[in-house]
């Protein structure tokens, strides 16, 4: 049986050309249609298809590419607020789907997604990618080889640079977006459940929109997105998590930081360090293990290689028929923690999370 299979991708902006040129990395992945509504990004997607020698068609919907072309799989990259209504056209012609976070910016309509993706006949997969970034991978499987002990603390920070432009600035809208907490802490709530293998119970949050945009005039609306939070998570096997973001510290040396600590000392990784470490109680550390990551993947897109890996996992399951490794679920679930930490804020009260099933998601 050939290797090869052929890929679509319904939204060209940043994401969608970031996902072009993984896919020429990936053996046997061969992008054949590109779709868009905005010219703009069309022909930035279809310039950079020439120069990295993809031969694919170009179209303005979704709807035109597939009824046109047959692919195995499409990739949605398309504005957060229009994957709920890709999902139902793509699924009624059949592919794969790899749908980039967040899976929905809704809770309603990401649980009838979660409800539907179990009639789709084929591979559906949510691209929540952080995982697959080779320090943070390396950090888990060190977690989850029970290195530090029972782990009793486990610590996200990601300090970063504002929100980037966007065709038509729809980033700069919760109504858009699903908030900051589901548009790009959807990441890191997805890392909280895969390094602990539980599932959250109560969520309590802060924060605010204190520094970024707020000059910013779109019809006369001020952005509502927020630009710093703290997030902590209790999990039902009696780990605490906390999410520290704060969009307004580009200058800050590590993008993210990740922390356990376990009975037996604290495991950490940092981005772009790119270093492991290891401090056991004893005080003999740290111990330092240095991550690589292949400097094509590292030249193609801004993920840290995450997208190489991902597809190049997805790519696999499409040739064998597995199952995702990052499924609607977790798409859902990252969705549900998101808007709880949102409601938490908005009420200045904790939110508890029960979702009647007890089964760890690893």
């Amino acid at each position: 049986m050939s290797n090869n299979r052929t890929y679509a991708i319904v939204g060209c902006g940043m994401m969608g050309r970031e996902h072009m040129r993984n896919l020429a990395l990936v053996e046997g992945a061969e992008l054949v249609g590109i779709a868009d509504p905005d010219r703009g990004s069309r022909d930035q997607a279809a310039a950079l298809a020439f120069e990295i020698g993809q031969s694919v068609e170009v179209f303005e919907d979704g709807q035109a590419l597939l009824s046109k072309l047959n692919p195995n799989a499409v990739i949605v990259a398309s504005p957060n607020f229009t994957h709920f209504d890709v999902a139902q056209m793509i699924m009624a012609h059949g592919p794969a789907i790899l749908m980039e976070k967040p899976m929905c910016t809704s809770l309603e309509d990401a649980a009838t997604l979660k409800e539907q993706v179990e009639r789709h006949p084929s591979l559906f997969w949510v691209g929540l990618e952080y995982r697959y970034m080779p320090p943070v991978a390396r950090f888990v499987e060190r977690v989850q080889s029970g290195e530090a002990g029972r782990i009793r603390m486990l610590s996200i920070r990601e300090h970063r640079f504002p929100f980037l432009e966007k065709v038509g600035d729809w980033n700069r809208f919760s109504r858009n977006t699903g908030g900051t907490l589901v548009e790009k802490c959807c990441h890191f709530f997805d890392l909280m459940r895969h390094i602990l293998c539980d599932e959250p119970v109560r969520i309590f949050a802060s924060g605010g929109q204190d520094v970024n945009h707020l000059d910013e005039r779109y019809g006369g609306e001020v952005p509502d997105i927020l630009d710093n939070a703290y997030v902590v998570v209790d999990f039902a096997g009696g780990c605490r998590a906390v999410l520290d973001l704060c969009m307004f510290a580009e200058g800050s040396e590590q993008q993210e930081e990740i922390y356990v600590v376990g009975e037996a000392g604290k495991l950490g990784v940092s981005i772009p360090a790119a270093n492991v470490v290891w401090s056991p109680r004893d005080r003999s550390g740290p111990f330092i293990e240095p991550v690589t990551t292949p400097p094509e993947a590292l030249a193609a897109g801004d993920h840290h290689g995450a997208t190489y890996f991902q597809l190049r996992d997805f790519h696999a399951a499409l040739l064998e028929g597995g199952r995702p490794k990052v499924d609607a679920q977790d798409g859902l679930r990252s969705v549900q923690m998101g808007a709880a930490a949102h409601q938490s804020i908005v009420t200045g009260q904790p939110v508890t999370l029960d979702f009647g099933d007890k089964n760890a998601p690893c």
